[in-house]
């Protein structure tokens, strides 16, 4: 416990600083692919929030947004120049012009339920715009899914931690 509370007495003066900005950059360079602590950034939001010192409402929104725009970015940047890269170098990884179709067939018939699945997923969620957007998955069914997947992740991770905090208060107390 005394990690946790240490781990959030050394964010605190900056989310408190700087808010729901900090909220939006660390998310969407989180779902642009960097290897960022979003899931943990949004316990302690909440965590923060219910001790009254950062609008959750507005920490959310910021999640939402930072989520789905760098996930978009991804698509973007795979979209454009993603399958090329997948084609030359992807024997690196195991990667055959066969298994690329494969997976492309894949994102064709289960592309929404895939993005919308990753988000939960640490690994895949830096990577699942790239991904999506280098397999060509159609730009409004991942746009959908993406901002199905980034919704659910945000009020998983960040409401439901701060709506059980009274829980965590009554057990700790035992």
């Amino acid at each position: 416990m005394h990690l946790m509370h240490d781990g959030l007495a050394l964010i605190h003066p900056y989310i408190a600083a700087y808010g729901a900005l900090a909220v939006f950059v660390i998310i969407y360079f989180e779902s642009l692919g960097a290897p960022l602590p979003g899931e943990s950034l949004l316990v302690a939001i909440s965590a923060i929030a219910a001790h009254g010192d950062v609008n959750l409402v507005h920490a959310l929104l910021a999640a939402f947004v930072g989520a789905v725009l760098g996930d978009s970015t991804g698509y973007a940047i795979g979209h454009f120049g993603g399958r090329p890269l997948l084609l030359r170098f992807g024997h690196y990884v195991k990667l055959t012009p066969e298994r690329l179709g494969e997976l492309e067939h894949l994102f064709r018939s289960k592309g929404m339920w895939i993005v919308m699945g990753a988000r939960f997923v640490a690994i895949l969620r830096q990577l699942n715009g790239l991904i999506a957007g280098s397999v060509a998955m159609p730009w409004p069914h991942f746009l959908v899914a993406n901002a199905i997947g980034a919704a659910a992740w945000v009020l998983v991770w960040g409401l439901g931690p701060y709506l059980a905090v009274d829980s965590f208060r009554a057990i700790l107390r035992l």
